[in-house]
């Protein structure tokens, strides 16, 4: 085969067509419209274990034994089908919980045991949901804590209720006035508000002063923002990037600082 011949060979049927194989699987399989959901490879799940066994300095076995728990909790996947059912935006909701990242934030909850989460930016909930149902975890283990999620829309959280309000609460309106009027301190903060940077950065240095002595900040944006802001406050700063299966993104890059 000639040197021509390979490299077609490469680009079609090596890297487009599985491409366009998993997009149109993805097209007639699910109904999500934002805030895409997807299950991580078998090693890049794996990998994403060992990396937050390194950030928190804990086993990997225990890393990979939350992600464990989280999937198999049928209390969850139970609360989450019916609640779908019910909800008038089921028609953009795909019936199964497809978690990605979204594991190694219900792992750091567990692990951390935090007394204070925010997120900001609910859209449905899935990730307020998630947060909420390891919190509830460690409140049965006595190690209480409180989730609050900022948001805009008045019907964004919609997937939270039960057992798993009790530990949530959500604060409308923009979150870089509802990060100020916060009075306690964070230890695992999520930025997956805005899309832009700028507006990233300030969600940071709005925070910086309220940050617990050991925390964790998750950027769920794909930008260098928190990059940034780590370099300002000499945190150290991680990266990792998915890897996904059966969906149309490949997966997305997300950041986490912690104390250095």
């Amino acid at each position: 085969m000639g040197r021509g011949l390979q490299r077609t060979k490469y680009a079609v049927v090596d890297v487009m067509l599985p491409d366009v194989t998993r997009t149109l699987r993805w097209l007639f399989s699910s109904r999500e419209t934002t805030n895409l959901t997807y299950d991580l490879e078998t090693m890049n799940r794996q990998f994403l274990a060992a990396f937050l066994a390194h950030v928190l300095r804990t086993p990997r076995p225990q890393v990979l034994a939350y992600f464990d728990e989280v999937a198999q909790d049928q209390d969850l996947l139970r609360y989450y089908r019916e609640t779908r059912e019910r909800s008038p935006f089921a028609f953009i909701t795909d019936p199964e919980i497809r978690l990605g990242r979204r594991l190694l934030w219900y792992a750091a909850v567990r692990i951390m045991k935090p007394a204070v989460v925010v997120e900001t930016g609910v859209d449905k909930g899935l990730g307020r949901l998630i947060l909420c149902a390891a919190l509830v975890r460690n409140t049965a283990e006595g190690r209480p804590g409180r989730y609050f999620g900022t948001a805009i829309k008045p019907d964004a959280g919609y997937l939270l209720g039960g057992k798993y309000a009790q530990v949530g609460t959500i604060l409308y309106g923009d979150s870089i006035e509802s990060l100020k009027n916060l009075p306690e301190m964070i230890d695992l903060f999520i930025s997956n508000s805005d899309h832009d940077p700028r507006y990233e950065a300030r969600e940071y240095e709005t925070i910086s002063g309220k940050l617990a002595e050991k925390f964790l900040v998750v950027s769920d944006q794909g930008t260098s923002s928190l990059m940034e802001a780590a370099d300002r406050h000499g945190w150290t700063f991680l990266t990792f990037r998915e890897r996904s299966v059966e969906s149309v993104l490949q997966g997305a890059d997300f950041g986490v600082a912690c104390p250095s």
